[in-house]
């Protein structure tokens, strides 16, 4: 039976064990202080005067407080990983960085900040841009980072993300529009990326955001897809440019080296020439000298031995020879190759013997003698 029906009274818990009205709030506070003065060393057994009402508030005050300063005792405790660091500010102020491990700092008065200083962050991002030529181009990035200064990161900004993001589009954008369209979209996105990655950390540094740029690697370029096809069609002839480039290339490779060849042959075999050239005018030099010292000593001798080795040479190549008579009309004609292939058999090349020449000298003397003996007698008629 409900201790609120009829025949419930005993069941009461305020201790009210008539039905006439409502509970007594007062008197079931005052048994409630008593049995919280009981737990904390109180009397429990009271007459309900003020003296024992006053010490029951003061040990439930007592308590209250105990229990607070646990709490704000245990509240206080925090833990520090190992990849973390902790900046401490006491009323707004900086106060100090927490090291790796279990540490306390009061709560309310001072504030902390724990921030992951080894983990490689990363930022990705793509848009549209301007190149240097006026091109649009679509270039994703990705910019690689960690927190190198704690106290700046927590302190200096208050967004550094946003910062980061900020100034990673500016560096790129400002790269990017003064850079060609080609080097964007084939071997340049190396210089490229070191370069924004330069800038961008002049302008962190510049911020005081306390980040630090690992790395930035942009990924391959594209035009936008509005102008895929008129791009693809410049691609294609780029890379046919490159294409016979390496082929004329390759051709004077092979015609070069084939013409310094000839060209150096060409050298030596002048320089055999006038080394040939220059040798036999020594050679002639020094007969002529020789020929000098026998013709002071034997003029005559000498002269008609030269006259003979200059016919002999002259003639020795000639197969017919036409003598020209002095005051007459007629021309003499000696067929030198029969007179040759009756005196000697063939054997090489035909040639003149000082004594054929002698004979064929006294044949022509003897003719012409001949001659002008009849022209004298004609005339004497």
């Amino acid at each position: 039976m409900a201790w609120n029906e009829p025949g419930g009274g005993d069941k009461d818990p305020w201790g009210n064990r008539n039905n006439d009205g409502p509970p007594d709030l007062d008197e079931a506070l005052k048994k409630l202080q008593q049995k919280l003065g009981g737990i904390f060393g109180g009397k429990s057994g009271g007459n309900g005067n003020g003296g024992t009402g006053g010490k029951g508030f003061a040990s439930l005050f007592v308590a209250v407080g105990v229990i607070a300063a646990l709490l704000y005792g245990f509240t206080g405790f925090y833990q520090v990983d190992e990849k973390e660091r902790a900046v401490v500010l006491q009323l707004g102020a900086f106060k100090e960085i927490k090291q790796p491990g279990l540490r306390w700092n009061a709560p309310l008065v001072t504030e902390v900040f724990v921030e992951n200083v080894t983990e490689e962050r990363q930022y990705p991002s793509r848009g549209l841009m301007l190149t240097e030529d006026e091109s649009i181009v679509e270039l994703p990035i990705t910019v690689q980072y960690n927190v190198n200064d704690v106290k700046a990161y927590v302190l200096n900004v208050r967004q550094p993300e946003v910062s980061l993001r900020h100034a990673a589009d500016s560096a790129l954008r400002h790269v990017v529009g003064s850079t060609e369209l080609e080097q964007v979209l084939s071997e340049g996105r190396g210089k490229i990326a070191d370069e924004v990655e330069q800038r961008l950390q002049q302008y962190l540094d510049s911020y005081g955001t306390g980040i630090l740029v690992r790395d930035v690697n942009i990924q391959e370029g594209r035009p936008p897809e509005e102008v895929r096809a008129a791009f693809d069609d410049v691609i294609k002839a780029k890379e046919d440019e490159e294409r016979l480039k390496n082929e004329a290339q390759a051709y004077a490779n092979a015609v070069v080296p084939a013409a310094r060849g000839r060209a150096q042959r060409m050298l030596e075999e002048a320089e055999a020439y006038r080394a040939e050239v220059t040798s036999r005018a020594e050679g002639e030099t020094a007969r002529f000298l020789d020929l000098l010292a026998e013709y002071e000593k034997f003029p005559e001798v000498t002269r008609e031995r030269l006259y003979i080795e200059t016919v002999e040479e002259v003639m020795g190549n000639a197969s017919k020879v036409l003598v020209d008579v002095e005051g007459g009309n007629n021309m003499m004609y000696l067929p030198l190759d029969k007179l040759m292939q009756s005196s000697q058999s063939q054997q090489g090349q035909a040639r003149i013997t000082a004594d054929q020449l002698r004979q064929i000298s006294d044949a022509v003397a003897r003719q012409l003698g001949r001659t002008n003996n009849a022209n004298n007698y004609r005339e004497g008629r």
